[in-house]
C-alpha cells in the first residue's frame, strides 16, 4: 500500500453498509473506576486516561494497552490477508508540556478504546476489512507510508518537530490523509495551523459545506454542523451541552486542506469530540445513542470513507 492508487483500491472496498442499530449491541458493562494520573511523566513515557503507562518509542498498536473504559471487541480476518486492512493509524506527537497538565490530554487522549471500538464498527459495519489491532507510530517511523490514513486527536497541543515536517509535507503530497480531531476554541484552533501552515505554506483551510459529499455517503447526514458535534462524555453529564462553556466552542467547524486538485490532504474536526464517542460508547445509553450511534461513527465513517476513495 505504498502508492495512492493501492491507497484507493482499499478504500473502496468498503460499498456495503449495515444498519447502525446493530451498533447497540455492544452497550454494558461499567467504568473500571482509574482515575487519570494529574502528573506528567518525563521522556518516552506517558500514561493513558486509565492510569497505564505506554512507551512513546516502542508502543506499536493499541491491543498492547488495557481498556480504561468497558472493555473493546476483538475479531480475526481471514489468514493470509493480514495486510490486505485498513488500519487506524494514531500519530504520536510531542505535545507543549505548558499548554497541557497531564499526558492523558495529549496524542494519548481517548487510547486505545476509541481507535479499537471505531476499527471494530467499520468492521462490523462495511464490507471493509480492518486491522484488529490498529498501529501508534511518529511520523518519523519508516512505516508510516504504509498507512493512508493518519490521525491525531488534540491536534491543538501539537508541537513538530523540525525533522517531522518535510516528512509530514511529503506523506500528504503522496497522497497520504490526516484527520484532526478534539480541539477546542480559538487558542487550539490557531496553534494547529501555525503548525500545518509549517507543512503546507501555500493554500488555506476551507469550510466543507453540509452539501458535500463526505457528507453525503455512505451516510447522508442531514442539518448544520452543529448537529454532528459531540461533546466529551464527562461534559456532557455535568451540563447536558454539546459545547463548552466558551463562546468560541458553540460551532463545530470541519476544515479541509486542500491540494491544487482539491484533493483533502488534511481535515479538521474542530469543536467537537469524535473521540470520545468511539471511546465512551459502552458507558452510558443515552449517550450513546445521541452522539455515537448518530454523530461520532457515521462522520468518521464517511471521512475515511471520503479520504480513501478520493
Amino acid at each position: 500500500m505504498n502508492t495512492r492508487a493501492k491507497w484507493r483500491l482499499l478504500g473502496a472496498t468498503a460499498l456495503l453498509l449495515a444498519g447502525l442499530c446493530a451498533a447497540q449491541d455492544w452497550i454494558g458493562g461499567s467504568r473500571r473506576g482509574r482515575r487519570w494520573g494529574r502528573e506528567s511523566t518525563e521522556g518516552p513515557i506517558v500514561r493513558t486516561e486509565g492510569g497505564d503507562l505506554v512507551n512513546e518509542d516502542t508502543v506499536r498498536t493499541a491491543r498492547e494497552t488495557a481498556s480504561h473504559s468497558t472493555g473493546t471487541p476483538n475479531w480475526t480476518n481471514s489468514p493470509g490477508f493480514e495486510d490486505d486492512v485498513f488500519t487506524f493509524a494514531r500519530i504520536i506527537y510531542k505535545f507543549d508540556r505548558r499548554r497541557v497538565r497531564d499526558s492523558a490530554m495529549a496524542w494519548i487522549n481517548d487510547y486505545p478504546d476509541s481507535d479499537l471500538n471505531l476499527s471494530f464498527r467499520l468492521q462490523q459495519l462495511t464490507s471493509m476489512k480492518v486491522d484488529s489491532d490498529g498501529r501508534e507510530l511518529k511520523l518519523t517511523n519508516a512505516d508510516l507510508f504504509n498507512y493512508p490514513f493518519i490521525y491525531m486527536v488534540k491536534a491543538g497541543r501539537m508541537e513538530l518537530r523540525n525533522e517531522e515536517v518535510p516528512i509530514l509535507q511529503k506523506y500528504l503530497a503522496s497522497g497520504g490523509a490526516l484527520m484532526a480531531d478534539d480541539f477546542w476554541g480559538d487558542d487550539d484552533w490557531e496553534c494547529f495551523e501555525h503548525q500545518i501552515k509549517r507543512v503546507l505554506p501555500n493554500g488555506h483551510w476551507v469550510e466543507l459545506p453540509m452539501d458535500h459529499e463526505i457528507f453525503r455517503a455512505p451516510f447522508h447526514l442531514k442539518g448544520d454542523k452543529n448537529s454532528l458535534q459531540v461533546p466529551s462524555i464527562h461534559r456532557w453529564e455535568r451540563s447536558r451541552r454539546s459545547y463548552r462553556d466558551d463562546e468560541d466552542t458553540h460551532d463545530m467547524h470541519v476544515r479541509a486542506w486542500l491540494d491544487d486538485k482539491q484533493r483533502i490532504m488534511v481535515i479538521a474536526t474542530h469543536n467537537t469530540d469524535n473521540g470520545d464517542g468511539w471511546e465512551r460508547e459502552g458507558e452510558n445509553l443515552e449517550y450513546f445513542q445521541t452522539f455515537s450511534e448518530t454523530r461520532a461513527y457515521p462522520l468518521a465513517i464517511n471521512i475515511i470513507f471520503y479520504l480513501t476513495t478520493h
